[in-house]
This record gives structure tokens, C-alpha cells and sequence, in this order.
């Protein structure tokens, strides 16, 4: 718990001093670090097949730090009203090798709630509301428009955990037995007419767990469904429309299908 508080503190003065240093210096072209800050707005918040926040328009921020292949953020989900809103703020680690071709990135998710006094700072496995992901991603090349990712969580309130009582949820989130929750995603991308067009699917292989009494679970799942199948399928389509002379804005439109759910998406946004 000790080094995990450790590398996030690490991570934050990470994320904040480069940014100082980027905006110290006169001549953005002479410093080898890069910034970016951004942010998106989209009708709904979707992310791997799965609807988050309710039926709400999400605001999402985001700050990265680049030198070299290493790059650092922050990215975050912010819900517009709705019944159920929802916040998330993550940080990662990311590093891109082998000519651009390979990634690997280290995510810690987090989903502070309006309704409860929560303890950012809690790394205790038992009580954290934080999740640790590990990931590896081939980002295609020109010749091969194909990538493929996976993920596993690694850390925290990984899966749908129950008490002892199906019935009972009051246990959620206490004793912790990780599932090591995973995530495939393969794409391909192909641009038409000045539209980048992305088709992916997405599937997880967690099985559901049987009755263990020394961690004191019934059923727990994956945190992507309820069992092996293809959980995120769908297209998206970019483009930028020029606004003035200076400034363009990117539009994004996705239709996103959860087979394992039987649920079906078709989401808009703008990014600024």
C-alpha cells in the first residue's frame, strides 16, 4: 500500500512539475517535453461496451505530458445532470517502443461519487475504490491498419464482489478477491473521404467464480459481464470541420453494440 501511494504521489509531482516547465519555457520548440490539454463532450459516456453515468452528457478533461516515447496524463468523466451521475478521474503511465508499433501503460481508475465523504488516498486492498490496469496495445502500422489491446486489472474493486447472502450488497467492495478482470479489443482503421473510419471489437474471457468461503464471495463476475463473450462491437467515424481559419473542430460519431447485453449505442461528440 506504502509503494502505491508512493508511485501515485510520484505520478502527480511527475504530471505537474513538467507542465511548469513546459510553460516556463520561451520557445516551445527548444524543449523536448510536450503538453496537451483537452477536452471532449459527448451525449453519452461508453466506454468498452458498458454505459456509465446514466442517461447524461459526460464532460471529459484531459492533460498529458510527453517526452520521448514516455507519456504521462490525467483523463477524467464528468456527468451533465442525469439521474445517476457519475465522476471518474484516472492517471497513467504510458511508454511507446519498437518505432511506435508497441505500448504498454499502467492506468489507475478512480470514481469519486457526490454522496459519500471518499478517501482518495485509500490504498488498503479491502476499502480502495481505486483499480489498477495493466495494458500492452500494437498500434497497426500503414501497411497493417490493424491494432490489437489487452487488458488485465491488477489492483482494487476489480469485479461485481457480493456478500455471503446473494441478496446482500451491504459487503461490496470489503475483502477483497481480485478477478483479474480482462479486456481484448482488435481494430482496423481505414480513412474515406476525409472520414476516419474505426471498426473494433471488444471481449473479455473472466468466468464467474464459484462459492469461496475464505474470501467470502458468491458469484463475483468480471467486471466487463457476466461470463466469456464479445462485449464491445461497433464503428466510429471522425472528422474535423474547419471553423475559421485558425481553428478546426473534431466530431465524433459511434455506433457501439454490447452483444452480452443486448444493448445497442449511438453516442456524438466534439473535442476542443
Amino acid at each position: 500500500m506504502k509503494l502505491i501511494l508512493s508511485i501515485k504521489t510520484f505520478l502527480f509531482i511527475t504530471l505537474i512539475t513538467i507542465s511548469n516547465i513546459n510553460f516556463a519555457q520561451n520557445d516551445s520548440a527548444k524543449t523536448k517535453i510536450k503538453t496537451n490539454f483537452s477536452a471532449d463532450l459527448f451525449s453519452r459516456y461508453i466506454w468498452r461496451g458498458t454505459q456509465f453515468g446514466g442517461n447524461s452528457p459526460s464532460l471529459q478533461p484531459g492533460i498529458t505530458a510527453n517526452y520521448k516515447n514516455l507519456e504521462i496524463g490525467t483523463w477524467g468523466a464528468y456527468s451533465i445532470g442525469g439521474n445517476n451521475p457519475a465522476q471518474e478521474m484516472d492517471l497513467f503511465l504510458q511508454y511507446t517502443f519498437l518505432k511506435n508499433k508497441l505500448s504498454v501503460i499502467i492506468t489507475d481508475y478512480f470514481f469519486p461519487t457526490e454522496t459519500a465523504n471518499y478517501n482518495y488516498f485509500d490504498y488498503n486492498k479491502n476499502t480502495t475504490g481505486h483499480i489498477f490496469e495493466s495494458g500492452l496495445t500494437f498500434n497497426g502500422t500503414q501497411k497493417i491498419p490493424l491494432t490489437f489491446s489487452s487488458y488485465i486489472n491488477i489492483f482494487g474493486a476489480d469485479a461485481a464482489k457480493i456478500g455471503d447472502n446473494p441478496n446482500d450488497t451491504t459487503n461490496f467492495n470489503k475483502k477483497t478477491g481480485i478477478q483479474y478482470s480482462n479486456y481484448f479489443e482488435l481494430g482496423y482503421t481505414k480513412t474515406i473521404t476525409n472520414t476516419e473510419l474505426n471498426f473494433f471489437i471488444g471481449f473479455t474471457l473472466n468466468k464467474q467464480k464459484s462459492a469461496n468461503t475464505t474470501i467470502g464471495y458468491i458469484g463475483e463476475t468480471g467486471f466487463y459481464g457476466n461470463g466469456p463473450g464479445i462485449v464491445n462491437l461497433g464503428l466510429k467515424a471522425q472528422k474535423t470541420i474547419k471553423i475559421t481559419k485558425y481553428y478546426s473542430l473534431p466530431l465524433t460519431t459511434s455506433l457501439i453494440t454490447n452483444p452480452q447485453a443486448h444493448k445497442v449505442y449511438l453516442i456524438f461528440g466534439i473535442s476542443f
